[in-house]
């Protein structure tokens, strides 16, 4: 009987892992093992994009891909892990409860914003967390125009300044206009607890998105937070409100809560501590990876963040050593030492740095053709070919 590795998730990090697997069996000529990915949908959803208009475009097909590299593909939601019976249970697209059997597992399961229990904001906020929420920020834009004119009808609140909210804020006004006209008077603020513009970013990087801001009109309000929301606006701590009929919520990311369900160490963002090839400390047969794993990056302190970048590298090096296990030959560590961040700043164009640090090396229309070629083409699938997309999941191969 084949072995059989299951990898429950289709996101950046499961969809590489199985490619990643599948190449280092073909290496080897071992084609004794079944790669099986779990998921509810055959498609890698390009959450890094969903700030973006049109957010029901932003999903790429890769059941053809898993068809040309013989990766077996199960569309369910998995819902429990029975570390002892090697057992995962899953509701299947009819809504009906099943079972898939595993020798290895890669958990892949990525991240969701965990959304605060302030009032009114389950009710009455918007977000871009998933591609479904960000359909439904989009319907709700188009449908502004069908209301009468008003202040909080041409204002939205964006909670929080990190890089997703800054990325929301500054390309909505482009967004607002194409709906509301060029004449409206729109507003978008940012509602952030730092004392500085972009402070959470690193001082050279704060600088541009200051210029840029200036530039787009994004209006930032500092040293407060959102602690209600309503159907017309939001209450800040400092006692202010803001009348607006859209606000985005962007802060809160936690780990899938299947990590929970392994019985292994977590951090603060609920991610699995993982061993130097991504093994789940403590499990034999288990592997973490993408947003559920807490990954040394380096060997200076630096750990993955939940980002696509690190999630592109994670899934090749998790396929490659479960891969590995099995065959008995040697895993490669995880390595991702070089960083980078290109936010986008709307109209203005976006900014690319490197290094923890973020130094700045490209601003505006150049930081904005790198950016695009990011968003376009760096992180989508690779084609349905066999040879081009195992040659693609080699681990060796930077990312950034």
């Amino acid at each position: 009987m084949k072995q059989h590795i299951l990898v429950i998730g289709a996101g950046f990090g499961g969809m590489w892992t199985a490619l990643s697997a599948t190449r280092l069996f073909d290496i080897h000529d071992h084609n004794h093992v079944e790669v099986t990915v779990l998921a509810p949908q055959a498609e890698l959803r390009v959450r890094p994009r969903f700030y973006e208009p049109n957010a029901h475009q932003l999903a790429a097909p890769i059941g053809e891909l898993f068809d040309a590299v013989g990766v077996k593909f199960i569309k369910g939601a998995a819902e429990t892990i029975d570390v002892v019976e090697k057992r995962v249970g899953y509701m299947d697209a009819s809504g009906n409860k099943q079972v898939v059997i595993y020798d290895k597992l890669v958990l892949a399961t990525g991240s969701r914003l965990a959304l605060p229990d302030t009032p009114g904001v389950a009710e009455h906020a918007f977000d871009v967390d998933q591609i479904e929420q960000a359909v439904r920020l989009e319907n709700h834009l188009k449908n502004l125009v069908n209301q009468p004119e008003s202040t909080a009808r041409n204002t939205v609140v964006v909670a929080g300044g990190g890089f997703t909210g800054i990325e929301t804020a500054t390309e909505m006004p482009t967004r607002l206009r194409a709906i509301l006209g060029d004449r409206a008077e729109i507003k978008v603020i940012i509602v952030d607890r730092g004392d500085k513009v972009g402070g959470s970013m690193g001082p050279e990087i704060a600088e541009k998105i200051v210029e840029a801001s200036l530039e787009t009109g994004v209006k930032w309000h500092l040293n407060a937070s959102v602690v209600g929301v309503d159907e017309n606006g939001v209450t800040l701590s400092d006692g202010q409100r803001i009348d607006a009929r859209t606000v985005v919520w962007t802060t809160g990311v936690r780990a899938s809560s299947l990590t929970e369900q392994i019985p292994a160490e977590r951090d603060r963002l609920g991610r699995l501590h993982v061993d130097a090839h991504l093994k789940v400390i403590g499990q034999d047969d288990i592997f973490a990876t993408g947003d559920v794993a807490y990954a040394a990056s380096d060997d200076i302190g630096n750990y993955a963040l939940m980002t696509c970048q690190h999630a592109i590298s994670l899934g090749r090096y998790a396929g490659n050593n479960v891969a590995a296990q099995i065959l008995g030959v040697d895993p490669t560590p995880y390595s991702q030492p070089k960083y980078v961040t290109c936010l986008d700043l709307g109209a203005w164009g976006a900014v690319y740095t490197e290094g923890w640090d973020r130094q700045v090396k490209l601003v505006k229309q150049e930081g904005k053709e790198l950016k695009t070629q990011i968003n376009t083409i760096w992180i989508y699938p690779p084609a349905a070919n066999r040879e081009a997309a195992l040659a693609a999941a080699d681990p060796m191969i930077p990312v950034a």
